[in-house]
């Protein structure tokens, strides 16, 4: 049986680049290898945005949604134990 990490929401609607990547970066500093942050974004490019973060980072970009004009971004932290 495994448990699944806590998820952290950070709310960045109404944000342009580089403040959702930015504040996204800040926050995964704050939590443990293997949990999860979710995003809620209203910028155009932040699908483009926190592809490149992750693949720049080691993050992994684990879910992508849209309801409305509202993006989920689901990220996983760097370091998970597999």
């Amino acid at each position: 049986m495994t448990s699944n990490p806590a998820v952290t929401v950070l709310d960045v609607v109404g944000q342009k680049c580089p403040l959702p990547v930015l504040k996204a970066r800040k926050a995964l500093a704050g939590l443990q290898p293997g949990a999860v942050l979710e995003i809620l974004a209203t910028d155009p490019g932040a699908a483009q945005d926190f592809e490149a973060f992750c693949g720049a980072t080691g993050h992994r970009l684990i879910g992508r949604s849209i309801d409305k004009d509202v993006q989920r971004f689901r990220i996983q932290k760097a370091g998970a134990p597999a």
